[in-house]
């Protein structure tokens, strides 16, 4: 990968590829990553157990591609993501 990124930007990038209505585009957007770099990084930085689990989970999940989604869902975030910091929700 040839992108630089910061420990912040790694930790919001898999903050963002965890959550459901998050779309690939919407880390593209912000960060420069395609949907093979995004799955990259999951997979270098997750242990594999979890890796596993993630990949799972966003293999064929509509919510994850802008162009697969139901025209009613018009947000990027989830609504979680407003009290989401460092990857800890706030209490």
């Amino acid at each position: 990968m040839e992108h630089s990124l910061r420990p912040e930007d790694i930790d919001r990038i898999i903050e963002m590829a965890w959550e459901d209505r998050t779309p690939f585009e919407a880390i593209e957007v912000q960060f420069g990553l395609k949907e093979a770099d995004v799955i990259r990084l999951m997979q270098q930085e997750m242990h594999p157990r979890n890796w596993k689990k993630w990949r799972a989970r966003v293999q064929g999940r509509t919510t994850k591609h802008q162009q697969l989604r139901q025209d009613d869902v018009l947000r990027f975030k989830s609504r979680m993501q407003r009290t989401i910091s460092g990857n800890r929700k706030s209490k």
